[in-house]
């Protein structure tokens, strides 16, 4: 099986990278994580993405903040597919690290979720490894399912909470 690879540029950013570790661990496809900087370590950066697919890695995710090269520098020197998590982690509450990471150059794509999208990144992760697994492919149904299920749940509260307070006749369904 093919594992995920989670970047990171900074210890700093392991909190709000967390939620990916968790969603891939309860899909139970295996991960390496590791902090490696652009700016810091880019031989060592340059190095792992390099060597990557060797070491059966499938996806490769960068969770970087600020400048937020990560990434870009890691999909420069990979085929793999790259996924960047911009994380907020200065004034301008992320989004430079969202401009830096999605702006890439053609021929150097960088799929990019949300600020502090990790979970997100996770998911994107397992359907791209799902097209080649059908086990995990069966898994992202179930998460799928689960979130789903989640959904229907807080539609019906919430439908309960507005006809306790305004009455049945505004909580009313409309079902096709």
């Amino acid at each position: 099986m093919k594992k995920v690879a989670i970047v990171m540029g900074s210890a700093s950013d392991y909190d709000r990278v967390r939620p990916a570790v968790e969603v891939l661990r309860e899909a139970g496809v295996p991960l390496v994580t590791r902090v490696l900087s652009a700016h810091r370590t880019p031989e060592e950066a340059g190095l792992f993405a390099a060597t990557a697919a060797a070491h059966s890695i499938g996806v490769i995710i960068a969770a970087a903040g600020k400048a937020a090269h990560l990434a870009g520098a890691l999909a420069a020197r990979t085929t793999l597919p790259v996924i960047g998590i911009p994380i907020r982690a200065t004034a301008l509450d992320g989004m430079d690290a969202l401009l830096s990471t999605v702006q890439m150059p053609q021929g150097i794509p960088v799929a990019t979720v949300a600020i502090d999208g990790a979970a997100n990144a996770a998911i994107l992760a397992l359907e791209i490894l799902a097209l080649g697994d059908p086990g995990i492919a069966a898994r992202v149904l179930e998460m799928r399912e689960r979130i789903r299920q989640q959904a229907l749940a807080a539609d019906a509260e919430v439908q309960q909470r507005i006809a306790a307070e305004f009455g049945a006749d505004v909580a009313e369904a409309c079902a096709p």
